[in-house]
């Protein structure tokens, strides 16, 4: 599960309490086994003393001296030593035969489980006196016809003594370990997120005047190294947004000076001195035409910021490429026919896309070939299905384009022959790009000065790029 730190919440953070919540859940169980398996095995060796104890005082019973013998054991036992076992033997009627000294008063017959006389071995339990812990153990034994109930108890405070110690050695060794562990994950997280504070640093340094400026992501460890490159990308591209803003910006400023220069120009002429009618009446015509130069202008930029703001704002859908096709060339056949230039369709296959952009693109297309074809020359648009998309192609035998201009005929304002400037405003194959664009598919141009220009649309039949079937 990849680590997510909350809004604003620290990596480092994070890192050192889920290291220190590791170390916890480890530590909690390695001790825990452990404490489990002491105390376990401890209590185990003590019940099997208390059986070695029973098997002894049987052993006692059945020889020939039986309880006397016993008695004196018991006798020699508990003179001037601690006492860690206690010995009864009882009969049938309850009456005590042998006990270690002073048990009666510390330890009761009654206290001790009841045992049946046709077991051999009866049951086992625990009972406190005072600030002792006693575990207790019952069994039966017949000697020559006579039953016998022999209770032995163990004297376990020492144990629990140790089980309690114990258990607050492992609890101090813990505390001390999530706290090793805490301080040790707080040092390895600052020591491990250096490189980045750095990067951080480093990157800080690159501003807008130094978009130029490149950190090598080979210089960072290697978890950084993808973020490097990701970051050293960026920079390209905004420093190639910035490059073609400054350099739109420019050829903006040039495109609305012309128009607006003659504008002012013309009206400023026209009031040098009284005018006739028809003086009057040409000047306004021109500026009529300038105006419709510059509101071309204001609508293919809108249209190219409209394009690239909103991505994917098409209302595609499927229609018959051929029958497009033939609509549109049917609007240039009059001023096609005026040059004698000759307009043809053909193939077919059907077109996924928006059929208004679809066609405003091939009308750039077809208006851009009528405007460097000469006279007598001869326009083709034609369309296909390859791949799994649409393929539109316009060539013309016009003067073609030098292969030096051919990269940069779809950029904004970029015109191959500066000196035909009043050809157009050098924004229709960029439309043509922004409209492909949308439909996620490709442009493509070829060109040779003399011989004619050839540029190919690809619509994909999704808008993902991919074949819907």
């Amino acid at each position: 599960m990849p680590l997510r730190p909350a809004e604003g919440g620290s990596i480092a953070r994070q890192l050192v309490l889920l290291f220190t919540l590791a170390t916890a859940v480890l530590l909690c169980s390695g001790l825990g086994v452990l404490y489990w398996f002491v105390v376990r095995h401890a209590h185990e060796e003590d019940n099997e003393v208390l059986a070695d104890k029973i098997s002894a005082v049987r052993a006692d019973l059945r020889n020939a001296d039986g309880p006397e013998m016993l008695k004196e054991e018991l006798k020699i036992l508990s003179a001037g030593q601690r006492i860690a076992y206690w010995v009864r033997a009882v009969d049938a009627a309850g009456t005590i035969v042998a006990e270690t000294s002073g048990m009666t008063a510390l330890l009761p017959v009654d206290s001790f489980p009841a045992v049946d006389l046709s077991q051999q071995n009866g049951d086992t339990a625990e009972l406190r006196r005072g600030d002792k812990t006693f575990a207790l153990a019952v069994a039966a034994e017949e000697l020559s016809g006579r039953n016998y109930i022999i209770q032995v108890a163990q004297d376990r405070s020492e144990d629990e003594q140790f089980t309690r110690k114990f258990g607050w050695l492992l609890g101090g060794v813990l505390a001390c370990g999530i706290a090793a562990a805490a301080l040790i994950a707080t040092t390895v997280a600052r020591r491990g997120l250096r490189p980045l504070a750095d990067m951080t640093r480093a990157f800080e340094r690159i501003g807008p005047e130094h978009l130029h400026e490149r950190e090598p992501p080979t210089r960072w460890p290697r978890e950084l190294q993808p973020l490097a490159r990701a970051f050293v990308g960026m920079l390209d591209r905004l420093g190639n947004s910035f490059t073609r803003l400054s350099q739109f910006s420019a050829d903006l400023a040039h495109e609305l000076r012309t128009p607006v220069a003659n504008l002012r120009g013309e009206a400023e002429v026209a009031l040098t001195r009284p005018r006739s009618t028809h003086e009057y009446r040409a000047v306004i015509e021109s500026s009529v035409v300038e105006c419709e130069r510059l509101s071309g202008i204001i609508d293919n930029l809108l249209f190219l910021a409209r394009a690239e703001a909103a991505d994917g704002a098409i209302q595609p859908g499927t229609f018959e490429g051929r029958a497009a096709l033939e609509k549109i060339t049917a609007y240039y056949q009059t001023i096609a026919e005026e040059r004698n230039v000759t307009i043809t369709c053909s193939g077919k296959g059907t077109v996924f896309g928006d059929p208004v952009l679809f066609g405003r693109a091939v009308s750039n297309l077809i208006e851009n070939a009528l405007r460097f074809t000469p006279d007598k020359g001869q326009i083709k648009v034609s369309t296909m299905r390859l791949n799994g998309a649409a393929e539109i192609i316009v060539e013309d035998n016009g003067s073609g384009i030098s292969a030096e201009h051919l990269p940069r005929i779809f950029d904004r304002f970029y015109r191959a022959d500066a000196s035909r400037s009043s050809a157009g405003t050098g924004l229709g194959l960029s439309l043509v790009k922004s409209i492909v664009d949308l439909h996620r598919g490709k442009v493509s141009a070829r060109s040779e000065l003399g011989q004619g220009t050839v540029v190919a649309l690809t619509f994909p039949d999704s808008p993902d790029g991919k074949k819907t079937r």
